[in-house]
């Protein structure tokens, strides 16, 4: 099993943003999925939030996840993440608001990147 030191996924600035971007789509995803339906939108909370905490890449995180799975199968709910977080504030937040949630999605996009070269090894 891979240790968790060997995964560069411990700088500050990155796991912030990511978490940041996380928060953004867990929070604008049900709110803009809401007008759709209330179970749409629950669901939708259920996955983005307790897929990432059930499963993982052993040697990603400080500790090891109860369901271990490939890290480009990781890489894939990262993107998933990362998505919601940049589309979903168009349709549930101001502009202004949309727009910020976007570039720090994207930015977090630029600063995953070696935690992303590395899942797509492991």
């Amino acid at each position: 099993m891979t240790q968790a030191a060997d995964s560069p996924n411990r700088t500050n600035a990155a796991s912030g943003l990511r978490f940041l971007t996380e928060l953004i789509g867990w929070t604008a995803t049900p709110w803009a999925l809401h007008r759709v339906d209330w179970a749409v939108a629950t669901t939708a909370l259920v996955l983005l939030i307790g897929l990432p905490a059930v499963v993982g890449t052993p040697g990603d995180r400080p500790f090891d996840p109860p369901v271990a799975i490939p890290g480009a199968a990781m890489l894939l709910l990262v993107l998933l993440e990362v998505a919601a977080a940049a589309v979903a504030p168009w349709f549930a937040w101001p502009t202004w608001a949309a727009v910020v949630a976007t570039a720090l999605a994207a930015t977090s996009v630029v600063l995953e990147q070696p935690r992303w070269r590395w899942l797509s090894r492991h």
